[in-house]
């Protein structure tokens, strides 16, 4: 029987909801993952957008099983504290965004690695509530906001889950932020509908121009 996600600690309030993924959104993944990995022996060649098949030996150029590629990701993420760092201007605007709404931070990892994470977030001051999970995000956007009539924002780097919390909340405003690297120009594209923020100072906009929309 699959163990149903507990949302007990996220306690919304009377007002709208802004919900953040976490890597390469709130904090920087792709390139401390890319440090991490040379100082492994191994480096990530972006000729897809993936990781198993991409990450190979720095002195072979031979790609590793992925049980290697796993087993990379999750020591990542054990030593997550040491590597990465928020994005530019996410504390001052999440701070801001707070004051008019919640925010909740949906993070796609092992929860195993969620109290890593939650000191790494505290220590840089962004203490909202976060929830660590690999399931597909639109469900639980969904669980989360529970048909309350108030605005609603997800933000996220990843196609595939802003498509996934648009099948669960039609009127979300979904939007797609990411990191110019090599490795997400190789991103599939969002579908028709979904903006996309070049910055945290341009989704504040984004977030607020939503808001009053719904509001009027």
């Amino acid at each position: 029987m699959t163990e149903i996600l507990d949302l007990s600690h996220v306690r919304l309030g009377d007002r709208p909801l802004v919900v953040c993924d976490v890597d390469d959104v709130v904090l920087h993944f792709a390139a401390p993952f890319q440090d991490f990995l040379r100082g492994e022996g191994h480096e990530l060649l972006p000729r897809s957008f993936r990781l198993t098949g991409n990450i190979v030996s720095t002195e072979t150029q031979i790609a590793l099983e992925p049980t290697e590629v796993r087993r990379l990701i999750e020591a990542f993420f054990e030593a997550q504290e040491n590597w990465q760092i928020p994005t530019d201007l996410v504390v001052q605007t999440l701070e801001t965004l707070s004051k008019d709404a919640d925010v909740v931070f949906l993070t796609a990892m092992p929860p195993r690695y969620r109290e890593h994470r939650r000191r790494l977030l505290d220590r840089i001051g962004l203490t909202f509530p976060m929830i660590a999970s690999e399931e597909p995000k639109g469900p639980i956007m969904q669980r989360l906001h529970a048909g309350r009539p108030l605005p609603t924002v997800f933000i996220d780097d990843m196609a595939h889950n802003l498509h996934s919390v648009r099948e669960h909340l039609a009127e979300c405003l979904l939007l797609h932020m990411m990191p110019d690297s090599p490795l997400h120009l190789l991103a599939p594209k969002p579908a028709e509908g979904i903006a996309r923020a070049t910055d945290w100072a341009h989704a504040a906009e984004l977030i607020r121009g939503h808001i009053r929309r719904e509001a009027a």
